[in-house]
Order: C-alpha cells, then structure tokens, then sequence
C-alpha cells in the first residue's frame, strides 16, 4: 500500500513540476508579445478623440453597421437599439423574443444578411430558453427578422445548440458571414460539460456552420454525424469572430480558464484542442491538463497568459489608423482598455493598449464605414464610444 501512495504522489508531482515548467515558459512566451505604453506610428492615446455616440445602454453586448451608417446594438438584458449615425437611440425595437438573461446569457450578437440591402433581414443571438427530451435550461440560439423602423417582423429561429443547461455561463454566441454567406455560430462549452467540446455529435464548445435557413453547410465536415452543423471542435468560450480580410479565413478567440485566452485561425474539421490542451488552469489553481500541445490539435495563433478576458475581435481596414491596416483589434474586459495586436507577415508582433484610463470594460469592437474605431462598454449604464484621429 505504501509502494503505491508513493507512486501516485511521485506521478502528481511529476506532473505539477512539468505544468510549472511549461506555465513559466508560456509566461514568458506571453510576456515577449505583451502590449507597450509607448505607440508604435506616433499615435498615443493623446492623439485618439474619444466621443461618447450614446450611453444609458444596458450592458451592450453586440453591434452591427447597416448600408446608411445606423448601427443596430445588443443589450444582454433583452434588448436590441437602433443609434443613428447622429447619436439619437430609438428605444427599445419592438417584437424582440424574450431571452433569458441570467449570468453572462442574454441578448447577445447581431448581423445583417450578406444582402441586407434588398431583404431588411437581420440575425441576432441569444440565450433561450429550452426544454427539448427531458432537458431544461437555455441555449444558444440564432434567429432571423426583417427590419422595420419600429421593430422586427416575421422572426424565426433558424438554429438552436443541443447544449441545453440550467447556467447561465459560456454562451459563445458570435456570429460571423463568409464571402459564401454561410453564417459561423460561436457555441460556448456551458462550463459545466468541458469534456463534451472533444465529442463532435453535439455543439458544446463548437463553431457551426449553417445556411441562411439554419440548415447545415454541405461540405461541414461532420454531417453524417448527430450535428452536422458543425464546423471546428475544441473551444472553450468564443467571444470574438471576424473575417481576413485578405484571406478570407475565419477568425475565433476566445476565452481561457485562468490563462490561455487565445485566437485562432478557423478551419473545416479541425480541433483546437479544449479542455484537452491549455495554456491555463483552473480558477481553483487546480492542473486542467497537463499539456499544451497534440497530435492532431490546433495550436493558437497567438495567447495570452496571464488572461486579458479579450471579447471583440476585427481587423483594422480604413484611411483614419490607416497605419494599423491589417493589425488586429481586440477588447479587454479584465484590463479595461482596446487592444492593438501589430501584424507582420501574418504573425502576432507588438501589442499596444489605449484607452486604460478610461476604466471601462470593452466588449464589442467594430470598424465603421468611415474608418473610425466603435467600442461598447460593458456596465450597467452602457456606452458606444467612436475613436477617431
């Protein structure tokens, strides 16, 4: 008996030195791609005017640009606004599915159709309420509208996760369109069903890949399986998600646990590698796993240990930063400002923060048609902030 308390005390220790090991490493890693003080271009947060467009928002979540330069924005409490182009807000839209808001649930992301143009339609999504074979709970679920000025009409919900848990944590829910208008859906891992983001017939942890319809996209890699909607495995919590704009990719980050947030490039069928591969640990202190890297897992473009609780994620594309065209932008809720990741030659270079004075948590970021940076604020008295030069 004593031999084999001996052995498993010696194999824990074994595994608690190679994980310290491989922390100070990746701390180190981390810490060679850390954001300056000092701006790279000349550009400081002197030189950035920061104009309050609009405030009294209820924890804004999500925002999306229609053609005349209005902006349709989320409140996770329920709610979806139209702020003009002017700063005026038009109240609550009418018509809106109720959601259920509890914890980090709620009304969530928003988009306009590849041809919003010539159909109004609008896709947003959220936590809703579920009870499907014996489980109740919430889950992630996108539906479409048609836009009217007072509110939404002929509201559908085209798809909804199978992941239907009573919490209200790791919704994922980011939406994104790809030059094919097929529509990418962030599924958060529920918290409690980690293990479950390895298991490809169902959507916790997963990005889904779905028609305007919510059908799944022939060519997913998964479709003789019970979601065929599935399109990449091994997520944790996904809170931003964009396109290349050279490359066309698809673009995730998205949380860690206590270290290892990380961004990712998307591709059909692969997996990155949650919870079997991290470069974070539990909130506990407790060793998730032991390694960072296997055969077959997709390694992070770039992460960040410690966390930055990073939401919001878009490329610089305009003539107003045009000095940070092609860099990534990101939004910290843990250090309260936005993030500048430089990009050379397709690789993370230096990272720059701005705005840290202002003490707020960031939580969407979007690139306006005329080239100005739009933050939301995540608080009870909401704000949507425009960053102009």
């Amino acid at each position: 008996m004593k031999s084999s308390i001996s052995a498993v005390l010696k194999r824990n220790l074994t595994s608690t030195l190679t994980r310290s090991i491989t922390f100070a490493l990746a701390l180190s890693a981390s810490q060679s791609l850390f954001a300056h003080e000092g701006h790279e271009h000349g550009i400081t947060d002197e030189n950035i005017t920061v104009t309050t467009l609009a405030e009294g928002l209820e924890h804004p979540w999500g925002m999306t640009f229609l053609p005349n330069g209005d902006m349709l924005v989320t409140e996770r409490a329920g709610g979806i606004q139209r702020l003009t182009k002017d700063g005026k807000l038009s109240g609550r839209l009418a018509n809106v599915p109720r959601v259920v808001a509890q914890n980090q649930g709620g009304m969530l992301d928003i988009t306009i159709d590849p041809d919003f143009a010539s159909n109004n339609t609008i896709y947003f999504c959220f936590s809703k309420a579920s009870d499907v074979e014996g489980k109740t709970g919430s889950s992630s679920s996108v539906a479409k509208a048609t836009l009217t000025n007072t509110g939404l009409e002929d509201v559908n919900v085209i798809f909804s996760a199978d992941s239907i848990v009573d919490n209200g944590f790791h919704f994922g829910c980011r939406l994104e369109f790809d030059a094919n208008k097929y529509l990418y859906v962030a599924m958060g891992d529920r918290y409690k069903y980690m293990k479950e983001a390895q298991n490809t017939d169902n959507h916790f942890g997963k990005v889904v890949r779905i028609n305007r319809d919510g059908s799944a996209v022939k060519d997913n890699p998964f479709t003789d399986g019970n979601a065929p909607e599935v399109f990449s495995y091994g997520h944790r919590n996904i809170q931003g998600v964009t396109i290349h704009p050279d490359t066309g990719a698809v673009w995730a980050m998205e949380h860690g646990p206590k270290g290892g947030d990380e961004i990712n490039i998307l591709e059909n069928g692969a997996n990155y590698g949650w919870p079997e591969i991290t470069y974070g640990i539990d909130y506990s202190g407790d060793i998730i796993s032991d390694k960072t890297h296997m055969d077959g897992m997709k390694q992070p473009w770039v992460y960040w240990d410690p966390s930055i609780a990073p939401s919001g994620l878009t490329f610089y594309q305009g003539d107003m930063f045009k000095e940070w065209n092609g860099d990534v932008l990101v939004g910290s809720l843990k250090f309260t400002h936005l993030r500048r990741i430089h990009v050379a030659d397709g690789k993370p270079g230096e990272q720059f923060e701005y705005l840290r004075d202002n003490g707020a948590r960031i939580r969407d970021v979007e690139v306006g048609p005329e080239g100005a940076i739009y933050l939301l604020t995540d608080a009870p008295n909401g704000k949507v902030l425009k960053l102009t030069k």
